[in-house]
């Protein structure tokens, strides 16, 4: 098995290769400027569409609901009369390798149950106009001098158009979402399908909608678990740095046993998360979250690829996690998969660096700059876990943001799906939020740990 996984990643990283070498070329900050809004996207995408006509022109994204929508429904589908496509199983895929990852082709020939139905393609992605804005004055002054940042402070997209592998993952980790609260569920799932739920709700504010605004600070999160049992009581505070060569994490534990905060610097990179099974480490949140200091990163190139987007069907309130967990993944029938063009980041471990993924292929939405899908390599250079991110356009926000993600282990076929929220009340999210500093404290932190 694992020969044929990398006869699969050789045969894709060689293509990308070959579209590499003229995909990314270097222009100043001010040429991109000039062209944001003309032949670029705000947010620095190609604004047409392919030659093939398979994927369209942007033309502002989906900014508005379906009629007669409200927040108490979830995000409904507006998509939900089409039929796929085609479909991609382990039988065809050979026909589709060029716009494949080699985590699901590997997952296809894995399990024969495990397919890939692709739909026309919708590009959704919008933002609100402000951010645009932001993007606009942001992307003039930003600069990246190894792996820290200048010129540049959150909202807004800094290097629209990426030219390495550094101002690519700062596209990703400083995307913006303004703040939002959600409390979704994760399964863990073994290779027999067995589960359980774990629960975990989130109060996440930008450092632009925190009082006094938050200078330097991605984000300020306050995390805590609501199931199982085991674990309720548990809270974690967060605070994200802009960059991490001038300043670190910072984040807190609460727990409820000992009645204590205590720093927790474990948060961070491979160290695994409680409720996870092992399945999922810190750094696997999002598609990448953290510091970029233990790879080198390399900016592969641009191409056109398949990649759930437009997932609103993973977040069908009538849809229950039983009937969703399957083999190799959340059932196919509940996924979609669009041809989009994507970013494709190569992430190798840096000398004197120790992670359990030696190696990570991130695959970034062109439009929205977020990690949609990624390949996680072993210490021997073997294929090991494939990660799903289906995008979904929050079309009440102005937010791009990850459902329902998968890391998937290939050596025993056990896997972590999280984000899940249609066993939620609805609203599940709740956007736009703002808040206060003095409430996202190791003081706050104590005054919440009730327990």
């Amino acid at each position: 098995m694992a020969n044929n996984f990398k006869k699969i990643v050789g045969c894709t990283m060689m293509t990308l290769s070959v579209l590499a070498a003229g995909a990314v070329s270097a222009q100043s900050s001010q040429d991109v400027v000039s062209r944001l809004g003309k032949d670029l996207t705000p947010n620095g995408a190609e604004m047409a569409g392919n030659e093939a006509g398979t994927i369209p022109a942007w033309t502002g994204g989906l900014t508005e609901p379906p009629v007669g929508w409200s927040p108490d429904k979830g995000y409904i589908d507006p998509f939900a009369d089409e039929e796929p496509l085609f479909v991609i199983d382990a039988q065809n895929m050979g026909e589709h390798k060029d716009k494949l990852s080699p985590g699901l082709m590997a997952l296809m020939e894995q399990y024969p149950s495990f397919n890939m139905p692709v739909y026309k393609t919708h590009r959704t992605f919008a933002h609100p106009q402000e951010i645009y804005d932001e993007t606009r004055t942001k992307a003039a002054t930003a600069k990246v001098d190894g792996l820290g940042i200048s010129g540049y402070d959150v909202p807004g997209t800094p290097f629209p158009v990426p030219e390495n592998g550094v101002e690519a993952m700062y596209n990703h980790t400083t995307r913006y979402f303004g703040g939002y609260k959600a409390c979704r569920d994760w399964l863990p799932v073994r290779g027999d399908g067995s589960y359980y739920r774990v629960g975990f709700c989130e109060d996440m504010v930008q450092g632009q909608n925190m009082t006094p605004r938050q200078e330097g600070v991605v984000f300020s999160f306050f995390g805590y678990y609501d199931a199982p049992a085991t674990l309720l009581g548990t809270i974690y505070l967060v605070i994200d740095p802009l960059d991490y060569t001038e300043d670190d994490r910072k984040a807190w534990i609460y727990n409820s046993g000992q009645r204590r905060v205590r720093r927790a610097p474990d948060l961070a990179y491979d160290n695994i998360e409680d409720g996870t099974e092992g399945m999922r480490t810190t750094d696997d949140y999002w598609g990448f979250q953290g510091a970029l200091d233990r790879y080198n990163w390399e900016l592969v190139g641009k191409k056109e690829m398949y990649i759930p987007y437009n997932a609103y069907k993973l977040m069908d309130p009538d849809l229950k996690y039983e009937d969703m967990v399957g083999k190799g993944g959340l059932k196919s029938e509940f996924m979609r998969y669009e041809l989009h063009r994507v970013w494709v980041v190569e992430a190798t471990l840096r000398d004197g660096m120790s992670h359990v993924l030696s190696k990570r292929t991130l695959y970034i939405d062109e439009d929205s700059h977020t990690i949609a899908l990624a390949d996680g390599y072993d210490s021997r250079g073997d294929l090991w876990r494939v990660y799903q991110y289906p995008l979904v356009q929050a079309y009440d926000a102005g937010v791009m943001f990850q459902t329902a993600f998968t890391a998937f282990d290939l050596t025993n076929g056990n896997y972590m799906v999280s984000a899940l929220t249609n066993e939620r009340p609805k609203p599940a999210y709740e956007w736009n939020n703002t808040g206060d500093a003095n409430d996202f404290t190791p003081g706050a932190i104590r005054r919440r740990g009730t327990r």
